[in-house]
C-alpha cells in the first residue's frame, strides 16, 4: 500500500491480542465517538480484543450545503435510492480493507477480524464484509442501510457467505428510517447471508439492550 493507513483510536488487546474489531463512526463523527463503548462491552479478556476505531477522511458533504466533516462517502441526495455515493464508499471500503490486511500481516487471522459499523461506517462494514476475499469472524450493521443493495448477488465473494451478520435498528430512527435497514436485511436474506435481525425502542444512537447484544455476538464469534 502506498497510500497512508486511515488514522485512528486503538485500544490495545488486555493480554495477547488473539482478535481485533474495526469501528467505524457514522457522518460528522470520529473515532474518539464510539471508542467508550469498548469497556462497556465487558468482554472476557481471554478473547484477546484490540479495538480500532478509524476516522473517516474529512469531505464535503452536498447535503450539509457542502460543509466539510468527517464522512465515509458523500450524501448528495435523501432520495433512498441514491443516498451513498458510490465511488465514496468503493474508496473507504478500500482504506478500510487496507486495515483488514494489516492486522493479518501482524498476524491475526481473517477470521478474527470483525467489522462494526454505525450508520455511513455500517454501509462500509456491509459493502466490504460481503465483498471481502478471505472469511471475517463476523459483520455488525447498526443503524444503517445498505449501497445499491440490487448489485450484492453480482458482487459478492463467497468466502463471506456464511459469515454471521448481526443488523440492529432503532425503530423510531429518523435519520435512517427502520425500513431502509430492512432493506439491508431483506437484500441480505435474499443472497443467502446467515443474518439476523433485531429492533430496540430507539433513535438514531445505541442503546444498551443493543450493546448487550452486540457483546453476546461479539463473544460468539471470537470464542476459541
Amino acid at each position: 500500500m502506498t497510500a497512508a493507513l486511515l488514522p485512528s483510536v486503538d485500544i490495545a488487546a488486555k493480554g495477547e491480542h488473539k482478535s481485533t474489531i474495526i469501528w467505524l463512526h457514522g457522518l460528522g463523527d470520529s473515532g474518539n465517538g464510539f471508542a467508550p463503548i469498548a469497556p462497556e462491552l465487558r468482554l472476557d479478556d481471554a478473547l484477546g480484543v484490540k479495538f480500532i476505531f478509524p476516522h473517516a477522511p474529512v469531505r464535503a458533504v452536498t447535503i450539509n450545503n457542502g460543509m466539510e466533516m468527517r464522512a465515509w462517502y458523500d450524501i448528495k441526495s435523501l432520495d433512498m435510492g441514491s443516498r451513498a455515493d458510490v465511488d465514496g464508499v468503493v474508496e473507504s471500503s478500500e482504506q478500510v480493507k487496507a486495515l483488514i490486511e494489516k492486522e493479518i500481516e501482524a498476524g491475526i487471522p481473517a477470521n478474527k477480524i470483525m467489522l462494526i459499523g454505525f450508520s455511513q461506517g455500517g454501509v462500509i462494514a456491509l459493502h466490504l464484509g460481503t465483498r471481502y476475499s478471505s472469511a471475517l469472524a463476523g459483520i455488525v450493521a447498526l443503524s444503517t442501510y445498505m449501497c445499491e443493495p440490487q448489485n450484492l448477488e453480482a458482487e459478492k465473494h463467497s468466502a463471506n457467505q456464511d459469515t454471521k451478520i448481526l443488523c440492529c435498528h432503532g425503530i423510531q430512527d429518523e435519520v435512517v428510517p427502520l425500513m431502509l435497514g430492512k432493506g439491508a436485511y431483506t437484500a441480505l436474506t435474499n443472497s443467502g447471508f446467515d443474518v439476523s435481525w433485531k429492533e430496540y425502542m430507539m433513535q438514531h444512537n445505541v442503546c444498551m439492550p443493543e450493546i448487550q447484544d452486540i457483546a453476546k455476538f461479539i463473544t460468539q464469534q471470537l470464542a476459541e
